[in-house]
């Protein structure tokens, strides 16, 4: 699960929650007493973010007895108990917050995701995310992505080059492009490239270059896109639709024929799940 990043994540995250010492459960719960307690969801959804609750939890008492009920990508149903925990009263209390934090916000992309997948059942198109993330929670909310059904896009600017508009206008035409794709093919062994368009004559352009792993159709509208698969025929890059993506409209999007379909509301509008945390009456 857990890579330099998250783990750094959470431990900012324990710093930022307990400063100097949680006083509440210091002066107000006994030292030494022992509890029971379940996270049980309070909302239909898909859980992500298990294994980060639980390093939380870890974090604070590695002597807690954790026991993983519903794991990441998980359907479940108000009341489900997701994860028992048993251990020291004041170490649950201190842990709370933080556990819920990462659960909540991750199981809501997971279940938000889950939507927008539902709704392309039946086509190839594939939903993918976007890097309009949280800053520092990217692998964390691109996993929950994942948990949800949904597949990825690049990492960041150093796994796939995607050249836009703003790339393009500093281009002097198809040729010194072309001259790039290759450079970067050559230095760069096994990163893909895409090309943004937003029409057909220049998609017609881009489909006579070589190297080009993806195209992406921005802002158009569906009659277009069909259009630009046509185009594009069985073979050459993937086509993936970007932009104007809601609920509402992917599923009309998915009938084009296009690949993928990027969605930047998966994470970034994304409402978290609610999560509880209740202990266990004695």
């Amino acid at each position: 699960m857990e890579d330099d990043m998250t783990a750094e994540l959470i431990d900012l995250a324990l710093r930022e929650d307990i400063g100097d010492g949680d006083i509440t459960s210091l002066y107000f719960v006994p030292k030494g007493q022992q509890s029971s307690a379940y996270i049980h969801a309070k909302a239909d959804g898909v859980l992500a973010g298990m294994d980060v609750a639980v390093e939380v939890f870890r974090r604070v008492d590695a002597k807690m007895d954790l026991k993983v009920l519903k794991c990441d990508g998980d359907l479940v149903s108000y009341g489900d108990k997701v994860l028992e925990i048993v251990g020291a009263s004041r170490s649950i209390l201190t842990g709370e917050r933080t556990a819920l934090n990462f659960l909540q916000r991750l199981s809501g992309i997971a279940t938000n995701t889950s939507r927008y997948v539902a709704l392309v059942e039946g086509t190839k198109a594939k939903v993918l995310d976007t890097r309009k993330t949280t800053p520092g929670w990217r692998a964390l909310e691109k996993a929950a992505v994942l948990a949800g059904g949904g597949s990825n896009h690049r990492m960041g600017l150093y796994d796939r080059a995607m050249v836009k508009d703003n790339h393009l206008a500093a281009q002097d035409g198809l040729d010194e492009l072309q001259l790039a794709i290759h450079q970067l093919k050559h230095d760069r062994y096994g990163v893909e490239v895409e090309l943004e368009t937003e029409t057909l004559d220049q998609l017609g352009k881009f489909l006579t270059l070589e190297g080009v792993d993806y195209i992406l159709l921005d802002n158009m509208d569906n009659d277009t896109m069909s259009d630009a698969v046509k185009m594009r025929g069985e073979a050459g890059p993937a086509l993936e639709a970007s932009g104007g993506v809601n609920l509402d409209t992917i599923a009309d999007i998915a009938k084009t024929g296009v690949d993928y379909i990027s969605v930047g509301a998966l994470t970034h509008s994304a409402v978290a799940l609610d999560l509880s945390l209740e202990f266990v009456d004695k």
